[in-house]
């Protein structure tokens, strides 16, 4: 194909996101090239693993056939165990709740496949992500979220730091997903009609509990269930296999409903309480990631995400030393989760991102 544009590599799926972006990309005028990551999956689970099933593989195939495009597949198999499988298992290991897509994005997505589109040549990397960036003075690189509020991504892109977006593309950033479905049928693309996952692809569909059954045995250690007073209520079977602010399966008995409060690892107790004790206004953030390059250096208001599905709630958010900051949110939330994600917002704007490292609750005058 003969182009005057740069040549930009497309990470494919096999979904109807980036297979719009690529179309878009093509119509613009680019040299694109597809490519595919084949990422690990765990023995005997081959044909669920969403974001590589033959399926998926021969649609995004299809995809780059019909646009007349390259389309490479690149096999990261063990990479992406060591970086992300196991980034997950020590997680829930560590009595956290870890968010996997994020270290993907960052380590595997924008990292290695990124490597390798730069190593061919290319000028950038582009994906179906639903976010967009702007360059501003001196080449500085905003993050922003996506048009559609209901699709953005930004959140989990909120792990980029200014190299990475210098080379990042997010094409359908610009659109509503209704009007993404509606260009992959008018470039009569074959995955028009490919519904969405949001699961964890190497979980193939299954529970993340049995998933780390198998992987990880050294998680299922039994502890007690314990009141925030130190009275004993039960035992669990593996303080991973709960969830901040769980109720059901926790079989226990008490005379009102009982909640997921904390999980103690260091104890390895884990604590509930009524729906009243799940409220924290605040919370401490360690390895941030400032978007710009730059901690803000004082406290500063804006709003905070503390898990992909939450509102934005506003707050006060200081940095502090050696890559930490805390917020205190302008109202309790519920279920502030650690290892998760806190991400800043100023409007659309995305400042920066830490993994909450554990809730915690102010006086307020």
């Amino acid at each position: 194909m003969s182009t005057n544009q740069p040549r930009i590599v497309v990470a494919m799926s096999g979904g109807v996101d980036s297979s719009v972006a690529a179309a878009l990309l093509v119509e613009q005028g680019y040299e694109v090239v597809g490519m595919m990551l084949r990422l690990w999956s765990e023995p005997g689970t081959e044909l669920f693993n969403r974001c590589c099933t033959p399926e998926a593989m021969a649609l995004a195939r299809r995809v780059a056939g019909h646009l007349g495009i390259p389309f490479h597949v690149v096999d990261i198999r063990e990479t992406f165990q060591q970086n992300i499988v196991q980034f997950f298992i020590d997680g829930y290991a560590s009595g956290e709740t870890p968010n996997p897509c994020m270290m993907c994005n960052r380590t595997i997505r924008f990292g290695a496949l990124l490597d390798r589109a730069l190593s061919i040549g290319a000028g950038a990397l582009a994906t179906g992500h639903y976010a967009r960036t702007r360059t501003g003075p001196h080449g500085l690189v905003s993050l922003l979220r996506g048009v559609d509020e209901h699709k953005d991504q930004s959140y989990v892109l909120s792990v980029l730091n200014q190299e990475q977006l210098r080379h990042a593309m997010f094409p359908v950033g610009e659109y509503p997903k209704p009007e993404v479905r509606a260009l992959a049928r008018k470039f009569g693309l074959p995955t028009a009609e490919r519904s969405d996952s949001q699961d964890l692809c190497f979980l193939a569909g299954g529970d993340y509990r049995d998933f780390l059954s198998r992987n990880a045995p050294q998680v299922e250690i039994p502890g007690p269930i314990r009141t925030p007073a130190g009275q004993t209520l039960g035992q669990h079977g593996g303080l991973a296999f709960y969830t901040i602010g769980q109720r059901k399966g926790l079989g226990i008995a008490a005379p009102e409903p009982l909640y997921v409060i904390e999980k103690d690892a260091a104890t390895n107790a884990l604590i509930v309480g009524p729906l009243e004790a799940l409220g924290k206004n605040g919370l401490l953030a360690r390895e941030a990631n400032w978007v710009s390059g730059t901690s803000p250096g004082q406290a500063f208001r804006g709003t905070v995400k503390i898990r992909y599905t939450a509102r934005a709630a506003p707050g006060v958010i200081t940095p502090g030393e050696g890559g930490s900051f805390e917020v205190i949110f302008d109202e309790p939330l519920r279920d502030i989760t650690p290892g998760q994600a806190a991400v800043i917002y100023d409007g659309e704007l995305v400042l920066g991102h830490g993994l909450i490292a554990q809730a915690t609750n102010h006086s307020v005058l």
